[in-house]
């Protein structure tokens, strides 16, 4: 398997990650790892030992109904708090997969039109922001930012954006802020529709239109749509926006390198993009409740949902997930800027997450987590 990860600038590049490591997966669902690879606890338990950083991986699903489980290291060595796969981390990009489906819920009931465009929708001075910059508001549509296929600039991916962040830590960002920020570094980077191209800042846009279309926050509409309570997502709040569940575990420490990201205030990745502290054990049971019919009301749309789009890059990046590998042998998931990633075989049935502390350590995270898709044909029956 083959995989590119060089040093992430902003939220795309796991984005970027994603679609070249789907041909590498295609080829691990189809041959399978050799016979006992990670095929016990104890296998998975010191496989994740064996990693450069701290990190947690969870697997759950149809064909795991009691979840498999392993953790290595520390959520904060200061205090002496190890982590573990109910341990909650800032998900990041992971939190797109969220939007998306909560956009999806608002179109399955019949208050969203994917087809609309944005100008009528998100608030009257983001849209001012954009035309100022050159984008016809008019022609780009809801879909449009579901799929990355706007023409936004990505804000998030511009290295500036990271050197303004360490910067100041501690500034407060706004929606607005944001989206000016972004119209400040670029323009139009293709006509709405033409390929994919993928922008933070676009699903800032549809956090944006949740809020206006819902009549809630960005997180209570997330929160009451996906049926986050419903599921026991215990460990997963959106930051600034609601509190911390009773109970749940402090946030683990994160960090870029050397450079701790800990302190970076949350409303730099707040609106859509990101927003979400979870954990391993949480990112997992919500991919497999989606794609095991206990989020959406009709399995259309989660058909709509993982649909492949024929402008390029559509084939990889669907609705707020990406595929992996082809045909019914096809994997959905995503991934997060600081190091999480979490997919779904639905032939297989089993949900992956893993999380690491520490951006530096997601490579070799990744091969381990993309390698649990050949456990389940040797301990799963398939239904």
């Amino acid at each position: 398997m083959t995989t590119s990860h060089s040093l992430l600038r902003g939220a795309a590049a796991a984005a970027v990650l994603l679609l070249t490591a789907s041909q590498g997966l295609a080829g691990e669902l189809k041959a399978g790892p050799p016979p006992g690879q990670v095929s016990a606890e104890a296998d998975l338990g010191s496989a994740v030992a064996a990693l450069p950083r701290p990190s947690a991986v969870h697997l759950e699903g149809r064909c795991l109904p009691q979840g498999r489980s392993a953790a290595s290291g520390a959520a904060d060595a200061d205090m002496g708090r190890a982590l573990t796969v109910d341990t909650p981390l800032r998900i990041a990009s992971n939190t797109k997969t969220f939007t998306a489906a909560t956009a999806l819920r608002l179109w399955e009931q019949e208050r969203l039109d994917l087809t609309a465009p944005i100008a009528g929708l998100v608030t009257p001075a983001l849209n001012d922001l954009l035309l100022a910059r050159g984008y016809d508001t008019s022609q780009i549509t809801v879909r449009q930012l579901l799929n990355h296929t706007s023409g936004l600039y990505d804000h998030g991916s511009d290295p500036r954006f990271t050197q303004a962040l360490f910067s100041d830590p501690g500034r407060r960002w706004s929606r607005q802020d944001l989206v000016a920020l972004s119209m400040s570094y670029g323009g139009p980077q293709g006509a709405p529709g033409e390929k994919f191209l993928y922008s933070d800042t676009g699903y800032i846009l549809l956090g944006d239109i949740i809020e206006r279309v819902a009549g809630q926050t960005l997180a209570a509409a997330v929160r009451e749509q996906l049926g986050l309570n419903r599921l026991g997502l215990t460990s997963t709040w959106w930051e600034l926006m609601e509190p911390q569940p009773p109970g749940a575990p402090h946030r683990a420490r994160q960090f870029l390198g050397e450079r701790e990201a800990t302190a970076i205030d949350a409303s730099m990745d707040l609106y859509g993009g990101g927003g979400l502290v979870m954990s391993a054990r949480d990112m997992a049971r919500f991919m497999s409740a989606l794609f095991e019919g206990k989020v959406f009301a009709r399995p259309e749309t989660l058909a709509e949902m993982t649909r492949p789009a024929p402008h390029p890059g559509g084939e990889h990046y669907r609705i707020g997930l990406i595929a992996y590998g082809e045909g019914s042998r096809a994997s959905y998931g995503h991934s997060g800027f600081w190091g999480t990633i979490v997919y779904y075989s639905p032939e297989l049935g089993v949900a992956v997450a893993g999380v690491t502390v520490n951006q530096d350590g997601f490579r070799a995270l990744e091969r381990l987590v993309l390698a649990e898709a050949g456990l389940s044909p040797e301990n799963c029956a398939r239904g």
